[in-house]
């Protein structure tokens, strides 16, 4: 997949606010009784740190007060800039939209079940805005309830897409120009790493403390098992055969149609040659020509498909340099009109 950087209209969907550093996007679902403590526990992280943070806490449609906690809180920390979901659409849209509100040139996922501590936020950000990666992930370092699923997952997914960290599935910090190049697909945030590597932004790792949930309860069972299991095929898919559905569906198609020629070809020399016929021969024989067929012509509509994606994703470049350029048009006035409002 080519990587596409989308430039963030700041004047749009910042609301002309200064640009920060680092931007902690917390998605937060019926998480009332931990968004006050995780945010204290902010304000301590973001005072002892040079670089600018803001935390944008999206609210992904709670029943237990979130949003209401958390105008009440917006009173008291200047660097919180809460978003609100009405309905549930799950952490990968929470991060997507945290993305469209924020300011940071570098972007961090982390939970606000106070299982990780923000005071641990710095050590994921530090090697991105010291210059020595571009995406940087946490290992999981304490008692995991979910440790041998964890491991299942985790194993499975090195051995599909040879990415060299322990832990896929977790908090995590990365540069801007990372999300604006990935798909939009349901549950990406699963395998940024993943996506991320195979457009050749480098990926590293840092080990991370784990502790115990402060309140409320986990929001992910064995159900997402086979959730995650297809999730993670069709991840593969995408990056293997997505530019190219033809050398998935055409070859099986032509395998199939050959297979089905070659054994009509041996099927009509056995009955020239004995006079008899096998009835279950000719059965396969047509299923493999049937099949053939319609797997290759799924593959010409798959590139078809393709195609038109890649004009979208050009259709897409384009609109971002000329948002890019207006947004530094709109910058180079707005710094005209304070230096004459200084003189």
């Amino acid at each position: 997949m080519a990587v596409r950087t989308r430039p963030f209209p700041v004047a749009a969907r910042a609301g002309n606010r200064p640009l920060v550093d680092v931007s902690v996007l917390v998605p937060a679902k019926d998480e009332a009784g931990n968004l006050a403590l995780f945010l204290e526990l902010c304000e301590v992280m973001i005072s002892a740190q040079s670089a600018q943070y803001e935390v944008i806490v999206v609210d992904d449609g709670s029943s237990d007060g979130s949003w209401a906690l958390l105008q009440e809180l917006r009173e008291r920390f200047p660097f919180l800039h809460p978003v609100r979901h009405r309905a549930q659409r799950g952490i990968a849209e929470a991060l997507r939209t945290g993305y469209l509100h924020s300011r940071g040139q570098v972007l961090v996922f982390y939970p606000a079940d106070l299982q990780f501590k923000p005071e641990d936020i710095p050590s994921l950000v530090g090697p991105i805005l010291a210059g020595e990666s571009e995406m940087v992930t946490g290992y999981k370092q304490g008692k995991y309830e979910k440790a041998f699923v964890s491991g299942i997952y985790n194993k499975l997914s090195r051995t599909l897409f040879h990415v060299p960290v322990r832990d896929l599935n977790n908090v995590k910090a990365y540069r801007r120009e990372i999300m604006a190049a990935l798909p939009m697909r349901p549950d990406f945030h699963r395998y940024m790493i993943v996506m991320a590597a195979a457009q050749g932004f480098t990926v590293t790792e840092v080990p991370i403390p784990l502790y115990p949930r402060h309140a409320g309860r986990s929001k992910f069972g064995l159900s997402r098992i086979p959730i995650g299991v297809l999730d993670m095929l069709a991840v593969w898919f995408e990056l293997r055969f997505g530019q190219k559905p033809l050398l998935a569906f055409g070859m099986l198609g032509v395998a199939l149609f050959a297979l089905g020629v070659l054994a009509g070809f041996g099927a009509l020399a056995w009955l020239l040659i004995s006079g008899q016929g096998q009835r279950w021969a000719w059965t396969v024989i047509q299923t493999c020509l049937m099949l053939g067929s319609i797997f290759f012509a799924t593959g010409l509509l798959g590139e078809q498909i393709a195609q038109q994606r890649s004009e979208v994703r050009e259709l897409r470049r384009e609109l971002d340099e000329l948002a890019a350029g207006q947004q530094e048009t709109d910058e180079q006035g707005l710094a005209r009109a304070t230096v004459r409002d200084d003189a």
